[in-house]
């Protein structure tokens, strides 16, 4: 399997990177064909979307949580064990919410976006420690 198995590896070289824009959670029942979401993940209850807020508008899709992505520019591998948690732990100790993705190359962490710079200041402070 590719990527960094090695929790202090992966700490050590963590670097983050904002993308641009505004992503917001959504569920629909059918995909619509003009929507181009950041992740699609299909549900029992329906189909999950990470997607810009105004794509969301644009389609008058009701949304919760606006968030920014924040990538985790370090490649993990989807088998290492601890990464996501430490940061999470983090976090949920400063009492901000987050939703983590796992792409086949990185983590991606979309957290509220009042919060952003601080979840940013907070990742650099684990990286140094």
């Amino acid at each position: 399997m590719s990527g960094e198995t090695d929790l202090g590896r992966l700490l050590a070289t963590l670097s983050a990177r904002m993308e641009d824009g505004l992503y917001v959670f959504a569920t629909v029942a059918e995909l619509p064909s003009d929507l181009h979401p950041r992740m699609i993940f299909h549900e029992a209850e329906g189909i999950t979307l990470i997607l810009l807020r105004d794509q969301a508008d644009r389609l008058s899709l009701p949304w919760e949580f606006p968030c920014r992505m924040i990538t985790l520019e370090v490649h993990s591998s989807l088998s290492a064990v601890g990464f996501m948690a430490r940061i999470a732990t983090e976090l949920a100790r400063r009492g901000i919410a987050v939703n983590p993705v796992s792409g086949f190359h990185h983590d991606h962490l979309f957290v509220p976006e009042p919060r952003a710079a601080e979840v940013m200041q907070i990742l650099a402070e684990i990286a140094g420690s």
